[in-house]
């Protein structure tokens, strides 16, 4: 366990559900101070609460914000109560930055009959969200000194990003630009000692998966390609977030790691089981 002083941080963005709550979870058991930034309407709230339990039940604190993670004003309100967290604890500092927001727009950029297609708000949201968001936060914890040497930044990709599925455009494109922003974020950083890296999970069951169609085929498919036979799990990812945010790992920088049992190299077309 290497987080043992309680004025380490991870702050999460989208920390309610899915591998931002794994991660939240992971960290803490390794002695972080969890931070975390979910957007939950009241039928979800209780499993935020209880996230939010699990992580204080390895004795250290939780600070939750139920807002919107892209809305600039409300990450300033963030910063800000952060800013008096850390002024009542000296010392004390962002170590970890996860990325994990699901949010965006999944219609065909080119619609055919009884479909519509993606509208420029809607893209330029999904975009904003999914990938922008990212730079401004760590825009602001690097310029304010929340985030020093030996900092550790990784952002949630997809396959997505390189491989095309009906209606997922508009977040493929978005995966792609996150992963252009990891690596130029990890050279503009490197000479503070910051390492930034994109973390490309396996097909994972998640909300965010559920709400993309034809999920069950895309299920089917990763559990009939996968050597393990099985999807992977939120707690993979968080496992290895947790043993990147080691000191001994800096060295691994901007570039996109594969968690997902070896389901990337094996090559099953989708198409294939929809026609059989």
């Amino acid at each position: 366990m290497e987080a043992t002083q309680n004025n380490l941080y991870a702050l999460i963005l989208g920390a309610s559900s899915g591998f931002g709550a794994a991660t939240s979870i992971a960290l803490a058991s390794r002695g972080y101070n969890i931070v975390g930034v979910h957007l939950d309407r009241s039928s979800t709230l209780p499993e935020a609460e209880r996230i939010r339990q699990e992580i204080e039940s390895h004795g250290v604190d939780a600070h939750f914000f139920n807002v919107n993670a892209a809305d600039a004003q409300k990450r300033a309100e963030v910063l800000e109560q952060l800013k008096e967290i850390f002024d009542l604890k000296k010392g004390s500092t962002i170590k970890v930055l996860l990325h994990s927001l699901a949010f965006g727009t999944l219609r065909p950029l080119i619609p055919v009959t009884g479909q519509k297609a993606v509208t420029q708000s809607q893209l330029e949201m999904t975009l904003d969200v999914m990938a922008n968001s990212f730079v401004y936060w760590t825009q602001d914890i690097v310029a304010q000194g929340m985030m020093s040497s030996g900092g550790r930044i990784f952002a949630l990709t997809s396959s997505g990003s390189r491989r095309v599925l009906p209606n997922y455009g508009p977040v493929s494109a978005a995966k792609s630009a996150l992963e252009s922003y990891c690596r130029q974020l990890a050279f503009e950083l490197g000479s503070q000692r910051i390492s930034v890296n994109a973390i490309e999970a396996g097909v994972t069951d998640t909300p965010a998966l559920r709400k993309i169609p034809g999920n069950e085929l895309i299920i089917h498919d990763a559990r009939k390609r996968n050597p393990n036979k099985r999807l992977t799990r939120p707690n993979d990812v968080a496992e290895l977030i947790g043993v990147m945010s080691s000191s001994t790992t800096g060295w691994i920088n901007g570039t996109t790691i594969r968690v997902d049992g070896g389901e990337s190299i094996v090559e099953l077309d989708w198409r294939e089981e929809e026609s059989a």
